[in-house]
């Protein structure tokens, strides 16, 4: 069995966010067009006000073992930051959107606040560990925002925009 794998198409955009063509996802690093690209990011918080925060598969070609958003992932060529939310929410956490509560806290770009992409980050709220797919997590932990930045700071790897988005939504 030989499974086919189709590449992923995602928009590019210029630096107010317009989309201005197209290109592979497996393009974006071999040409520099990172800051091209638009990603959404799901954090989230407990009652206690701490984020489920995942730790990427060792398997993963970007950042194994690093610590990531709840869920994050490219905006696909045609789709919406909202729609590309669904869908990563539901590959990743294996959660259906449309049942739950959620709301953009941010927006960030590469020139405003010096994020790899386009980026918007979305908040909802559980107290419960999500069913999370084991191919894209190996454990999570719940932490603060502060905590989050320790860890980082002593030497934890984990997605380059997270100290930013955590400083610039929680830390202020």
């Amino acid at each position: 069995d030989t499974k086919i794998v189709e590449e992923e198409w995602l928009d590019l955009v210029d630096e107010n966010d317009q989309v201005i063509g197209e290109v592979k996802r497996s393009d974006i690093y071999k040409k520099d067009l990172v800051k091209q690209v638009r990603a959404v990011w799901l954090l989230i918080s407990n009652d206690d006000g701490k984020l489920w925060i995942p730790r990427r598969h060792h398997d993963k070609a970007v950042l194994p073992n690093a610590l990531d958003g709840s869920a994050v992932g490219c905006v696909a060529r045609g789709e919406t930051y909202e729609q590309a939310l669904h869908r990563e929410v539901m590959e990743e956490l294996n959660i259906d959107m449309q049942e739950q509560e959620y709301r953009l806290l941010g927006k960030f770009s590469p020139k405003l606040n010096k994020t790899w992409c386009m980026v918007h980050v979305y908040a909802m709220t559980s107290n419960e560990v999500p069913p999370y797919d084991p191919t894209e997590f190996t454990e999570h932990f719940w932490l603060t925002p502060q905590e989050i930045l320790d860890k980082i700071k002593q030497g934890e790897k984990a997605k380059s925009d997270m100290s930013t988005i955590i400083t610039d939504l929680f830390i202020k």
